[in-house]
């Protein structure tokens, strides 16, 4: 797939801007069709919400990132050097081309059940509540439209298997934002999530810039300060008040048998 920056130093060559147009526009369709279908409880406002956190360069960038889209890009030798393979916002591009290309090369049915099974889980997660204590969902939204990167998680584990705990790190733009712990993985990644978030939301709001919501930013992820050393022993218990998140995380998407037929 051909990126601009390439197409910039190779002459004769189209890029993927008209297939990201397409493909963007399929998967508004898919998603939206889907979950007015499916969530016919939901107001307007919930649904819009639901598509908003989906169709995201975050959610995009993170399923591209699993197929290893980074690999198969054609970009110039600048970006190429930048880490171009690996900034959000190139990926969701390359995603969206790659669903337009579906689409163009099989129709609507093929182009629908990819979306499905590459963004159910999303679409099941948002929907049962949009935001709501999935932090690991709000820290990547933020992550990446605020400094074009995806959080990196650490996760360690001690303890016998019948007794095992979780300890998570989690490392934005280069630097450690969030620690947690608990009984599993998950548990962990949202307890540190969650320290990360409401730690980067609350600077990024306290300077001029586009922050979280848009009223708030810092230029320079490495002037922010890190998180707080982690809690003792006799404090712990308590990040095991994220075990919810363990469920939420393993809801999984709707069927796509409800979306229309070419």
């Amino acid at each position: 797939m051909a990126h601009r920056s390439w197409c910039a130093e190779t002459t004769g060559q189209e890029s993927n801007e008209r297939l990201e147009f397409l493909g963007d526009a399929v998967l508004q369709l898919v998603v939206t069709d889907h979950i007015f279908r499916t969530y016919d409880l939901l107001p307007e406002g919930e649904l819009a919400k639901v598509r908003a956190s989906v169709v995201s360069s975050a959610a995009l960038a993170e399923v591209a990132a699993v197929l290893n889209v980074g690999d198969a890009l054609l970009l110039g030798k600048g970006e190429d050097q930048s880490g171009g393979r690996e900034k959000p916002s190139i990926l969701a591009d390359a995603m969206e081309a790659v669903i337009g290309a579906v689409y163009l090369d099989s129709g609507w049915r093929p182009a629908a059940d990819l979306v499905m099974r590459l963004l159910g889980v999303h679409i099941g997660t948002a929907a049962a509540g949009p935001g709501g204590h999935d932090y690991k969902t709000r820290l990547q939204e933020l992550a990446a439209r605020r400094f074009d990167q995806l959080p990196r998680y650490e996760v360690l584990d001690e303890g016998p298997d019948h007794a095992k705990r979780f300890f998570a790190t989690v490392l934005v733009a280069g630097e450690v934002r969030g620690r947690g712990e608990g009984r599993s993985k998950k548990q962990a990644e949202q307890g540190a999530a969650r320290m990360a978030w409401e730690a980067l939301s609350s600077l990024l709001a306290a300077v001029p810039g586009p922050g979280p919501d848009g009223h708030g930013g810092a230029e320079d992820p490495a002037a922010l300060p890190g998180p707080e050393e982690p809690a003792g022993p006799d404090e712990r218990d308590g990040a095991d008040g994220l075990a919810g998140a363990d469920e939420m995380a393993g809801a999984g998407g709707p069927d796509a048998e409800a979306l229309p037929g070419a």
